[in-house]
Parts: structure tokens; sequence; C-alpha cells
């Protein structure tokens, strides 16, 4: 055995082993969904199976010992393309990660999530090659089109950083959503899926706001936590049924709203569903 092979058969088993019990199975899953990729093993957005898998150690012990997500109606979850339309919150964005986790992990065929993230990001020289090697894309109405036509699961927050960065007394209660994700619902006949994540909102709690750093980052304000490591939330993610949406992506913006309103209201009944239902906040 070469020491090329010896090295690669080591970083194997210590992949497996913060992958944690079913290192292997869960490698098969992900492979399962992971999109077509070309021979340097990345597809066209620069996506990496290997990559991604030595990102996912850490996070699925996140999912199942620090946030102990459990999951209920991910059966719901289509094949082919779709578009994951979830409440946005935390702070940082742990949500989006604990939604990927749950695909991959409780699905009956598992998907890989496409999120979509603000362009300021890809403009960060660390944050923009991470962003891509994990699956990430800058969300543009061009890509996410690309993404749908290629059969995958796409997940967005309509609210933008409106929903991460909102104060504490407006916690599960949803921001204005923007009305694109609809006009590309209509566009490539794509379902929408509702997502209610429940215990985001106190992971990290802010107790201010500073519009200061805000601009600074080319936002509206940045949140003061008063922590600086999330707390251990238990998660719970609500996947409703699926909505398609009836009309043309040529109608006005009023209309475009109309229909993102309905599904926000849906979005917004599912929350206090889970608020109601959760016995704690940590367990």
């Amino acid at each position: 055995m070469t020491s090329r092979e010896v090295i690669s058969r080591s970083a194997a088993g210590l992949r497996r082993l913060l992958l944690g019990r079913g290192g292997a199975a869960f490698e098969a899953r992900f492979a399962e969904a992971f999109p077509a990729r070309n021979e340097f093993g990345v597809d066209p957005f620069g996506y990496s199976l290997d990559y991604s898998l030595w990102v996912l150690g850490p996070l699925l012990w996140f999912y199942r010992h620090y946030y102990r997500v459990q999951c209920h109606g991910i059966e719901k979850l289509p094949a082919g393309r779709v578009l994951l339309v979830a409440n946005h919150s935390g702070q940082i964005p742990i949500d989006a990660g604990m939604i990927a986790c749950a695909t991959l992990l409780e699905a009956p065929r598992p998907r890989a999530v496409r999120g979509m993230t603000e362009k300021w990001i890809a403009t960060l020289p660390v944050a923009s090659t991470f962003m891509a090697r994990t699956g990430m894309v800058v969300g543009t109405p061009e890509n996410c089109r690309k993404l749908l036509a290629a059969e995958e699961a796409v997940l967005v927050f309509p609210e933008g950083i409106r929903g991460i960065v909102k104060p504490w007394k407006k916690r599960y209660r949803l921001q204005e959503f923007g009305a694109g994700f609809v006009r590309l619902a209509l566009q490539t006949a794509t379902p929408i899926v509702p997502v209610a994540v429940i215990g985001g909102e106190e992971q990290m709690p802010a107790i201010a706001q500073s519009a200061f750093l805000g601009r600074l980052l080319g936002i509206p304000s940045v949140p003061l936590p008063v922590t600086l490591f999330p707390f251990p939330a238990k998660y719970h993610l609500w996947f409703g049924d699926p909505l398609r949406i009836e009309g043309d992506p040529r109608d006005s913006e009023a209309d475009l709203s109309a229909h993102a309103g309905r599904v926000k209201e849906e979005l917004q009944r599912m929350i206090q569903r889970g608020l109601a239902e959760r016995r704690h906040v940590f367990w």
C-alpha cells in the first residue's frame, strides 16, 4: 500500500469518526442525494461532496446532541424540484444547517438542500469558498432557476436578514416577506413546502441592535446577543404540506405579494402550532 493510499484511508476513517454513529451509512445517503458532479468532484456551483462531509461531522453532532432536533412531517417532502420556505431567526443561520441535516438524515429519500445566501457574503474571501463548497449559492433568480431546473431542493428565507436581526420582542413573528420566491415557483412549476423552525429564536437572544455596525456591513442592523455562543435550545422542524400556487409569473407585484402573503399566513399558523405543542425551550 502506498503512502498516499494510507493517508487516504486514514482521512476517510477520521471523517467517519467525525460523522458519528452510522458514518458510513450517512456517507452513502449523502452520495445518493448529491447532485451530478464533474471530473473534479464538484457541481457547476462548486459544491463538493468530500468538503461537505468534513463540515457535516461537527454539524451533525449539533443536530443530534446539542439541539436534539425533532422533525415533524418530513415525509411530506416531495421528490424532484421543491422550494422550502422557512422562518429565519437566531442571529446566526444555524436554522439552515439544521434543515439541511434533517433532509439528509430523516427524509425517506435523502435530499441535499441548497441554501440561498445574501450577495454580500460572496464578497468575503474565506466565506465565499466555504459557501460554494458546502452547496450554498448566491440568492439570485437565475441561480435559483438553474437549481430548480436540475430538480433540486432549494431553501429560501423570504424574510431575509430581517428575520435574523429582529428584536427579542418580535420573536416568532414573521417579518415582511419578499415575493421573489413566488415568481420563481410560477416560472418553474415548483411546489412550495413551508418549514416552521421552533427553537432558533432562543439560541441567541439579542438585547439590542446596532444600526451603526449594520451600516458598516451594508445590512439593516447588527444584533447584540446576550451570549457569544448559542444556547442549547431544542429545535423542532415542522414540514408542511406542499403548496402549489396558481398564476402567471408575469403577474403584477401586488398579485405576487398576495400569494406570498398566503404562504406567510400558513407558515405563521404552523409556527403557532409548534410553539403550542412544545413542552419547554430546552427539552
